[in-house]
């Protein structure tokens, strides 16, 4: 058996704009599901906004999205979580951060560090925050 974790993140009316600037950044598939394809419209204003939505890359990349209706409680809130994209080359990084940093907040330019070739951090303009690095083999402590 195997088990696979994906970052799921709640937007408040951004989620098929956010799903699409990932879509554009990291290529694959983008699919949504709104609350009226789901028969789940609660206020008519809602019915176009994704109950659920991903993208799937074939570069095993996987991001699931949902617009939280204004019934419901919803705060970004502050460091909530990072969404970490790990790579095995600087180039390969450093492809993804030009296309992800449009729009952006740089929290951490993309360069190298004690730890690896490139590291870089940003807020995305829909408020999520992305680390970027190159993965290396670290050896046990």
């Amino acid at each position: 058996m195997s088990v696979k974790a994906t970052a799921h993140i709640n937007f408040r009316g951004d989620a098929r704009a956010a799903l699409a600037f990932y879509q554009g950044v990291f290529g694959g598939r983008m699919t949504v599901v709104t609350f009226a394809d789901a028969h789940n419209v609660s206020e008519p204003s809602e019915a176009n906004l994704v109950m659920w939505g991903e993208v799937v890359g074939e570069n095993g990349f996987h991001v699931m999205a949902y617009d939280v209706p204004s019934a419901l409680p919803w705060d970004q809130g502050t460091n909530a979580f990072f969404f970490s994209i790990r790579g095995e080359t600087a180039e390969e990084i450093t492809a993804l951060w030009e296309k992800l940093v449009v729009g952006s907040t740089i929290k951490a330019a993309l360069a190298p560090s004690g730890w690896t070739p490139a590291y870089g951090m940003l807020q995305d303009r829909f408020g999520v925050t992305w680390v970027l690095d190159v993965a290396v083999v670290y050896a046990a402590a």
